[in-house]
């Protein structure tokens, strides 16, 4: 997937510039499944104060936010026919997300793929394809373009039912554990 990331910033004289106009930096296709992508776009630490100079996503260690720190993301899911597909390797999926994605995969549920909770509150937009939103009591929601999600740190798994990729927008918050 191509994405196209603008940041504006300010020159030594305080004036408005654009300071970055290009793919972030910290975007992969992944292997396992094929066709989910994933991109940090953006990162900010808790409490920023201005902005900073330079691009803070080559230096994340971590996708999930500590508390008041943010993670803005793109995530494209492939349909969930290709977890099912022969040659589907889980062990590889599993050990390419925790090196690409850590913070939420070492979250995931190993009895349950996909299941996981974070100490965050999403906003999250569907911006193409459909997506199905599943809650840990199995209820399911249907969502489609343009359709919003705030998340509020709860146990939930995503769920490609259809036929092609679908892609979200979300910016992740960090909350204080839940005690």
């Amino acid at each position: 997937m191509k994405l196209r990331r603008v940041v504006t910033g300010h020159d030594a004289r305080g004036k408005a510039v654009f300071a970055a106009d290009g793919a972030p930096p910290v975007a992969r296709d992944f292997a396992h499944p094929a066709g989910f992508f994933q991109a940090l776009v953006w990162s900010t630490p808790p409490h920023p104060a201005a902005p900073g100079e330079g691009d803070p996503t080559p230096f994340v260690r971590t996708l999930h936010p500590e508390p008041g720190g943010t993670r803005l993301v793109v995530v494209s899911f492939p349909p969930d026919a290709v977890m099912r597909a022969p040659g589907f390797d889980p062990a590889a999926a599993a050990s390419e997300h925790l090196r690409h994605t850590p913070g939420i995969a070492d979250r995931m549920e190993h009895d349950n793929p996909g299941m996981h909770r974070t100490d965050t509150v999403d906003y999250v937009i569907v911006l193409d394809g459909e997506i199905w939103l599943e809650l840990d009591d199995g209820k399911e929601l249907h969502l489609k373009p343009h359709d919003i999600v705030i998340q509020n740190g709860t146990r939930h798994a995503w769920r490609n039912k259809s036929k092609a990729n679908a892609t979200i927008l979300a910016t992740l918050i960090g909350t204080a554990p839940r005690g």
